[in-house]
Parts: C-alpha cells; sequence; structure tokens
C-alpha cells in the first residue's frame, strides 16, 4: 500500500558552519552503517523514502528541526561520507543540489560500471522521478534539488525538492522502487508538502483516463486533486514549543538519561561512564536507528539530542556530539570484529525509553528543561552559527 502525507517546509536560506557539516557527515555515516549491519542495504532506501524519518534524521544530526535546509545538508552530508565506503557498505548516493543534479546521470553511469548495474535504465528512472514532479505533477514547485540513492541490488530511492517563491515554502517528493510499479500510475511513497487546493497531477492512479485522452489529443481535463492520507505541518516559527513534541516520549527519555543511570540497568553496564546528557543524545539516535516508522511522527523530539545550528532549541553540544559519535563509532567497529555487545547495548537504550512510556507521566516543565539546556550549553561547548555559547551572566548569544 502506497502512502501519501504533506508538510509545510519554511525556506531557509542559511548555511551549515564547518564544524556542524563535519559532524553531520560521521554521524549520518555511523547511523547508516548500523542500519546495513542490524537490518540491510535495502532497509536505508526505504527509510530515506520516509519524510518523517528523514526529518527526525535531520534534527537529531543538529539541523535547524523544521526548514527547509534539512534536505539538502543531510544529503549532502550523506553523500560525503558514504561514497567514499559504498563498496563496503553496497550504498550510493547520486545527484545533488543545482548543478551537482545535473551530475546524477554521469554519477550512476559510473555506478552501473562499478557494480554491474544497468547504468542507462538507472538515469531513465532519475529522469522521469524528475519529470514527474516537474512536469507531470504542476503544483507550483520548482525542483532544485535531485538525490538519486542505490543500493547494489539495484534498488533505489529518490529525494528532491521543489520550491515555491509565492508561498515561500519547499515541498519534498520521495520515491521508493519497491513500491513502483509505474512512473505515471501513482508513483509516490509520499509527496511532503502543503496542499494548497486543486493541482495538475497527471500521475495520479484516477487520472489514467486523462492520460490516454492527451494521447489522443482529446480535450479532457487532468486536473485531479492528491489524495492524502496523513499530513505533517511544519509551523513557521523557529522555536521548539511543547506542542511540536509528544511530552510522554521525550519524558521518557529525559528519565533514563537523568533519572535513572546506566549502573540500573544490568544490560547497560557496557555504557558506564558515560555521561547522562550524553545518554540523553544516545537514546534519541538509537530511536533514529532502531525505531518502526511511528515514532517519527514528531521530528522536533529528535532536535533534544543535539540541538540545532541556529539555537533552537538550543546551541549544539559539541563535546556530546563528539562523545555520542565516539561511542557509535566504537560499537560499530567491535561489531564488525564479531563483539557487538556494545551495539546491542545501544539498541536497548531506544527499547527502555520505549517500554518506560507505558506507565510514564511526563511532569518536567518543557519551558525548564530547555532553560537547563541552554544555561548549561557552555559546559558541553555549546555552539550557533552566531558562535560559542557563554556562562549565564555574561552576555548571551542571539539564538535565532
Amino acid at each position: 500500500m502506497k502512502r501519501s502525507g504533506s508538510a509545510d517546509l519554511p525556506l531557509h536560506y542559511g548555511y551549515v558552519p564547518q564544524w556542524l557539516a563535519e559532524r553531520m557527515a560521521k554521524l549520518g555515516l555511523a547511523v547508516v552503517e548500523t542500519i546495513v549491519m542490524d537490518y540491510g542495504k535495502d532497509e536505508v532506501l526505504r527509510r530515506l523514502s520516509d519524510p518523517f524519518w528523514f526529518q527526525s534524521l535531520g534534527a537529531v544530526m543538529g539541523m535547524d528541526w523544521h526548514s527547509s535546509g534539512i534536505t539538502t545538508s543531510v544529503m549532502g552530508a550523506l553523500k560525503k561520507s558514504i561514497n567514499p565506503h559504498s563498496r563496503e557498505l553496497g550504498i550510493y548516493i547520486c545527484g545533488g543540489k543545482g548543478k551537482h543534479s545535473k551530475q546524477t546521470p554521469a554519477e550512476l553511469l559510473k555506478v552501473g560500471e562499478a557494480t554491474g548495474l544497468d547504468g542507462n535504465y538507472l538515469v531513465k528512472c532519475s529522469k522521469l522521478s524528475a519529470k514527474v514532479d516537474n512536469t507531470a505533477i504542476q503544483d507550483g514547485f520548482q525542483l532544485y534539488t535531485h538525490n538519486f540513492i542505490l543500493s547494489d541490488t539495484g534498488k533505489w530511492a529518490v529525494v528532491q525538492q521543489g520550491m515555491s517563491d509565492a508561498s515561500s515554502t519547499a515541498r519534498r517528493y520521495h520515491w521508493h522502487s519497491e513500491q513502483l510499479s509505474s512512473f505515471v500510475d501513482d508513483p509516490h511513497t509520499f509527496i511532503y508538502g502543503k496542499n494548497n487546493g486543486y493541482i495538475l497531477n497527471m500521475t495520479d492512479k484516477e487520472a489514467d483516463g486523462s492520460r490516454n485522452g492527451v494521447m489522443q489529443i482529446a480535450s479532457e481535463n487532468p486536473g485531479i486533486m492528491i489524495n492524502e492520507i496523513s499530513k505533517l505541518v511544519m509551523p513557521n516559527h523557529h522555536e521548539v514549543y511543547a506542542k511540536d513534541v509528544d511530552l510522554k516520549r521525550l519524558g521518557a527519555v529525559l528519565w533514563l538519561a537523568h533519572e535513572k543511570q546506566p549502573k540500573d540497568f544490568e544490560d547497560l553496564l557496557l555504557l558506564q561512564g558515560l555521561g547522562p546528557r550524553t545518554l540523553q543524545s544516545l537514546a534519541l539516535v538509537s530511536e533514529v536507528i532502531h525505531g518502526t516508522p511511528s515514532r517519527f511522527k514528531d521530528p522536533a523530539r529528535f532536535s533534544f539530542a543535539h540541538g540545532g545550528k541556529d539555537g533552537a532549541p538550543f546551541p549544539v553540544p559539541t563535546k556530546v556530539y563528539d562523545e555520542t559519535l565516539s561511542t557509535l563509532q566504537t560499537a560499530i567497529y567491535k561489531a564488525k570484529m564479531g563483539n557487538s555487545d556494545k551495539n546491542e547495548a545501544i539498541k536497548r537504550l531506544s527499547q527502555i525509553a520505549e517500554n518506560a512510556e507505558k506507565d510514564f507521566t511526563p511532569n518536567a516543565n518543557f519551558d525548564k528543561v530547555i532553560e537547563k539546556e541552554r544555561n548549561d550549553s557552555w559546559k558541553y561547548a555549546g555552539r550557533t552559527v552566531f558562535g560559542r555559547a557563554k556562562p549565564p551572566g555574561e552576555q548571551q548569544l542571539k539564538l535565532f
């Protein structure tokens, strides 16, 4: 069954500082490596075709939790970190933003030569997916980024985004070859953007008659409304409010990290030595890797792992980020050497937090949680695009 969804993505024109871009690339690689190791390379493609998971990944990486910039920055980080390990992982990422998207055909032909896959067919799939979203669906959004992700099994996913100057919003489109039977008959796994009313969608399954009519130079009107099952509306406000997150789920993570220490869990002894703040981040990263699709309906919650580059909900705690990365990288290395205990311990973090939700009543004041994060940010070498976090009482940085 195909699903469709929609969301607003406010257009942001900021930049990703080098100190964050490097960490995003490392975290993206660690997440993908673990997914491939535990669930297989084709699971990476399935995850990328889910916009809720994609948005959650961007938030846990320290990007602005709701902006259009997540698409280009996350895909850029993944391409930079994964492609040098493509032969080992069996995952290849082609395309990108602007001029890089035009290099997709040449990159796919090169992948075809390296893997034995039909490069010309992959190029055709890439071009058709872009044509469908830019031409067959005329919804007021002009594509400006196109990413084609494939595995050496021949399966692929597409993540591409269009911009509407009129509404100052972006729409992201997700494709997955496993669910694709036709490029012109309801092909999307998701269409991710705000519903602005009637649009021309010549790929909707209900437009079959219209497509035939066009081919016969008939006069039928092909205007069809996209049917939507669910919506994820990303608000314009930059700040993270309580209404943006599932407080019960966030509260369970905070409880696990700050109240129930690892020594209280026999099966988490391998994570001893990590501070409460790193456990908080690691639990949310663990959920991105091991969580089921229903866990990603509130992407803003994952910004409580590593904050946001513009300071919302709080500056990026680089010391915590680096400790989380080190823990993940060590677990991956040991698992490759045949010792998966640490990797399993990280996996159980998300399971323990999920189990705790069943009888959990959140009682922490949401605003006080954010206030504490901001006050403590300097202790963790917090940073934003505006500079470094300072102790309370000193001149504070403008956060957004």
